[in-house]
């Protein structure tokens, strides 16, 4: 594919060597004014505007900012009317003359006035009147003359083969990019197998976030091509043509500040998503090169590795944009000096008065470099905890049992406790009543703990050996076992049920049955101990 794209590089150039009437056939475009760099003058000032000939542009005039659309206006339309009258004319005349009139040069082109040189237009080129006069009228004759050949049905046979050069050259150019691009995209479609000796699926996630930015950053930048192509190459042909060169320059006029922004936003969008791509590819290389994972901590990991890309990623984003408004600001020709001095006036005046956000990014910062917490962690802060569902540089949504969303600012954060960190643990206390014989209940306790870390599918769960504390404590409930098992982090309700579901059954196999609390009431009121030992003395008797 490759080398089918240098032989239609190779191609171009050639047709473009063979035909270098085209280099001088391509107007060179003059300098087109921002919207900005005209309203900021005052009317007074003088301002310079460009007079065009079948697009191409002749020379410039000036005049105040309240006289020059007039005076364009005027001497457009006096050449345009000469222009026409000479190209119909079959006759070869063509004269310019230069006549004065209150001691200022005027052009007259075969008898018919043009226009008035006057002061402003000398002082623009810094040359006397009479000369600028002369250099004008000399420029205007080789121009007119250059258009009349142009509208000869030879020159537009000419123009119409290298438009069929050009237009050639687009439609294989594109036909090549479009079958690059399908080919790309099957090569995308390609599922990234994970790893089978390392079994990562951390470095396996971050593969498969990286392969989708660089496709999107691809796709973009085939559109992107496929529209120079076809824009580029429609441009050029409109400028072949002395009938079309004006709406040449219309369209380069009415589509200059759309075009710039569009640049800016597409850029941007690419250098965002580009930055995605190497934010993934970074993280990976540390993961490869085992800077950052290891057997003990690769679950943890995945976790932690899942925040810091989201919020770098995030930073990345605003930073882009930023730049990107910027840009779009200095390409529409807004002075930016201004803008920066007041936005940093506010920022400090937003710094104090917002004291707290402050807070919360350097808090929310020293969370996610010392990894109190990351995104998937159970955490209790306070009266609150859940499931830590976002996490970045101002606050922390955690949802709880009930499904309520909670919002924490970071920096009202003091002290977090992380139930997921690394490992966790299932913390059991089994109640048994007095009258069971203890060491047979330790021991079919054990046994049942030790039972189900055999088996293949909880021994993934249980990280250690389950621990049997003994008995912790003597309740009304009757004695209180407790127990230990070592869990992967998340892992501990799931272990704990069912190792209470196990249990249930082992005891009632063996009759020893869980105790219900037990109250004893003692009655010390004297009627109604006299009255209980009356009723007693009676029964004797």
């Amino acid at each position: 594919m490759r080398l089918r794209f240098l032989a239609v590089a190779v191609s171009m150039g050639v047709i473009v060597i063979s035909i270098p009437k085209v280099i001088a056939q391509i107007p060179l475009l003059p300098y087109l004014q921002t919207p900005g760099s005209v309203s900021n003058l005052t009317e007074s000032q003088t301002v310079s505007e460009w007079i065009y000939l079948d697009g191409r542009p002749l020379f410039q005039i000036a005049a105040s900012k309240n006289d020059v659309s007039e005076r364009l206006r005027t001497i457009q339309q006096n050449l345009q009317e000469i222009s026409q009258d000479y190209f119909q004319s079959t006759a070869p005349e063509f004269k310019i003359q230069i006549r004065r009139s209150k001691d200022l040069p005027v052009i007259y082109i075969n008898g018919k006035y043009l226009m008035t040189i006057n002061s402003q237009d000398a002082k623009l080129r810094q040359l006397e009147a009479l000369t600028l006069a002369n250099e004008i009228a000399d420029n205007l004759q080789k121009n007119l003359e250059i258009s009349k050949e142009e509208r000869q049905t030879s020159s537009l046979i000419n123009q119409g083969k290298i438009a069929g050069a050009i237009a050639l050259a687009m439609i294989l150019s594109s036909l090549l990019i479009y079958r690059y691009q399908r080919h790309s995209q099957k090569d995308n479609l390609e599922p990234i197998c994970p790893d089978a000796e390392t079994n990562e699926p951390i470095k396996t996630q971050l593969n498969q976030q990286e392969h989708q930015h660089l496709a999107e950053v691809k796709n973009r930048l085939f559109q992107l091509t496929q529209t120079g192509i076809w824009g580029g190459g429609t441009f050029v042909i409109l400028g072949l043509f002395p009938y079309t060169r004006a709406l040449q320059m219309a369209l380069l006029a009415v589509a200059q500040i759309p075009v710039k922004v569009a640049i800016v936003v597409l850029g941007t969008y690419v250098a965002i998503r580009l930055s995605y791509a190497l934010i993934d590819k970074f993280t990976t290389t540390l993961i490869s090169g085992g800077f950052l994972l290891n057997s003990e901590t690769s679950e943890r990991m995945e976790l932690r590795v899942s925040t810091f890309s989201g919020v770098t990623k995030s930073i990345t984003t605003l930073i882009c944009m930023g730049v990107g408004i910027l840009s779009t600001l200095i390409l529409l020709g807004i002075d930016i000096v201004p803008l920066l001095a007041g936005a940093g006036l506010i920022g400090v005046a937003v710094s104090l008065a917002s004291q707290n956000l402050i807070k919360d990014a350097i808090n929310g910062f020293l969370i996610i470099i010392e990894d109190q917490y990351a995104l998937g962690d159970v955490i209790n802060v306070g009266n609150v905890g859940g499931l830590v569902e976002n996490l970045n540089l101002r606050m922390t949504q955690v949802r709880d049992a009930e499904g309520r969303l909670i919002t924490i600012p970071n920096s009202e954060i003091k002290v977090v406790a992380n139930l997921s960190s690394r490992w966790s643990r299932a913390d059991l206390t089994i109640p048994v009543s007095y009258q069971a014989n203890i060491d047979e209940v330790l021991k079919l306790i054990e046994d049942v703990a030790l039972n189900m870390n055999q088996e293949p599918k909880w021994k993934r769960e249980i990280i250690e050996k389950p621990s049997i504390l003994g008995i912790d404590n003597f309740s009304d409930r009757g004695m209180m076992i407790r127990v230990w098992i070592k869990t992967q982090p998340l892992k501990q309700w799931e272990v704990a049920r069912e190792y209470r579901r196990r249990l249930k059954i082992a005891l009632d196999q063996v009759g020893i049955s869980i105790p219900i609390p037990q109250q004893t009431i003692l009655v010390n009121h004297p009627q109604l101990f006299n009255s209980a030992r009356n009723d007693s003395d009676e029964a004797v008797q």
